[in-house]
């Protein structure tokens, strides 16, 4: 089973086109960067179970109904009657999302370090970390903190930063966070962007070696539409091509890629740190490259619709 572990919210997307300066047209739909890797595991026919603190306002009960509909466990769930939070998404050229969060105080960035569970389904085989505000945004990134020293060398830990520096400006912070969270994980992947924020001036490779060096198995770094960049602890260093879509929006594609990589790895018996440490130069090639497909494909649909199996090609789960 896979555990994916942070942000739960709802994004509104604002309707740019209405011409009456005193109105906002809103079009709502649930995301958060950890339920959508959630979500995409799920689609891909895996057990997929969430970790996090969900209101119970009319958000928070729309997304327990969410889960539901779309299989994902949800009984590590804390309940609370703080808000569900806000993400206000606005649309760049080319489908690029801007984000304004409306968040202190939510359930999702107030889960309590004590909170973390002192023990998990013995079935369970990965954790997955999504960064967003979740780990860096206290007191969530301290029980996070948590939650990723104790389940350290007993299960895969995957990593996703995911800066949002709209919620924590403060870059040294992410540094910190990052720096401290990689020791712990299996697998990294952050974003092109990502890096520019937080290591400006420094060539993805060298980011890629340093998290290498600092303890990660394998580290990903994805490059928008010119597609992928991954190393791993064994050497094998590789580049897969981006792919040419037609862009709704890019709202959940790196979750989608995350989600991918996680489900492949798995289905090829690959989900450890020695199996991803020793991919050979095929078999990354072809991770990464599918990983990519799948991403865009989530481009070229309206907010975090993550694909399902059937979209993929891929056979059912036997």
């Amino acid at each position: 089973m896979f555990l994916s572990c942070g942000d739960n919210l709802f994004d509104l997307f604002a309707d740019s086109e209405t011409a009456d300066v005193s109105q906002i047209a809103l079009n709502g739909r649930i995301g958060g960067s950890a339920l959508n890797v959630a979500l995409g595991l799920a689609r891909l026919g895996h057990r997929s179970a969430f970790f996090s603190k969900v209101s119970s306002d009319l958000f928070g009960q729309r997304i327990k109904a969410f889960m539901d509909r779309e299989g994902i466990d949800r009984r590590l769930l804390i309940e609370t009657d703080r808000n569900t939070t806000l993400a206000m998404v606005s649309l760049a050229h080319g489908g690029t999302p801007r984000y304004d969060f409306y968040i202190e105080g939510t359930a999702d960035r107030s889960i309590d370090p004590t909170e973390i569970p002192a023990s998990l389904p013995d079935d369970l085989a990965v954790i997955h970390l999504a960064g967003s505000y979740s780990t860096v945004a206290e007191p969530t990134a301290s029980a996070l903190a948590r939650l990723a020293a104790q389940e350290h060398g007993r299960r895969f830990i995957s990593y996703d930063p995911n800066i949002r520096a709209s919620v924590v400006p403060d870059l040294d912070i992410w540094r910190s966070r990052i720096g401290a969270t990689i020791p712990f994980a299996t697998m990294v992947k952050a974003s092109e962007e990502d890096l520019e924020q937080v290591y400006p001036g420094r060539k993805p490779e060298d980011v890629l070696t340093g998290w290498l060096e600092a303890g990660a198995s394998l580290a990903i770094v994805t490059l928008g539409d010119k597609g992928a960049m991954a190393m791993t602890r064994g050497g094998v260093h590789c580049k897969a091509p981006g792919l040419s879509v037609t862009v709704a929006d890019t709202v959940g594609a790196g979750d989608t890629f995350q989600a991918t990589l996680l489900a492949r790895l798995f289905e090829s018996d690959r989900l450890s740190a020695e199996g991803v440490a020793g991919l050979s130069q095929d078999e990354l090639s072809e991770l990464l490259t599918f990983s990519v497909r799948a991403a865009a494909l989530t481009c070229s649909r309206r907010g975090a619709d993550l694909p399902r199996r059937a979209d993929l090609g891929l056979p059912p789960l036997g």
